[in-house]
């Protein structure tokens, strides 16, 4: 695995993992601790906004931040931009660079667990390492967060 993480723990399951409920529960963790990897586009340049499991992103917030409008990448779009599928995107090592942009919260937690390329592999790093290996921007870009007692 590139970017420092030569010694990541990648774990594979008989199921799906592509959903955070799916992810956590495969995993026996707390929906929160899962990273979702998702990909808009700010005019033509892709966008990866990675989010605790239960929140939603705030497309406003994310235009804000980024001075212009965004949209959902389709399929295709994640597909040729990472070189994985939807359900599978890890938060480094894509086809092309990726701006990103992580959700504050997912600092919250001393561990987070991250898509490795494929729709039933994960892996856990610490959610300050992840930030630094993605050269990402912390903001607050979610509503609705939801935070469950451990």
């Amino acid at each position: 695995m590139a970017h420092g993480l030569d010694s990541a723990r990648i774990t594979l399951f008989d199921a799906s993992t592509a959903t955070a409920v799916d992810a956590a529960a495969a995993i026996g963790t707390r929906v929160e601790c899962i990273v979702k990897s998702l990909v808009f586009m700010a005019g033509s340049a892709p966008v990866l906004v990675l989010a605790s499991g239960p929140n939603r992103v705030d497309t406003d917030k994310v235009s804000a931040l980024l001075g212009e409008p965004i949209a959902r990448a389709n399929a295709d779009q994640v597909r040729e931009l990472t070189g994985f599928s939807i359900g599978g995107v890890p938060p480094v090592g894509h086809a092309s660079p990726l701006q990103t942009v992580v959700d504050a919260t997912l600092l919250d937690y001393p561990e987070v667990w991250a898509a490795a390329g494929r729709p039933n592999a994960v892996f856990p790093i610490d959610p300050h390492t992840l930030v630094a290996i993605t050269g990402g921007r912390v903001a607050d870009v979610t509503v609705d967060v939801v935070s469950s007692t451990p």
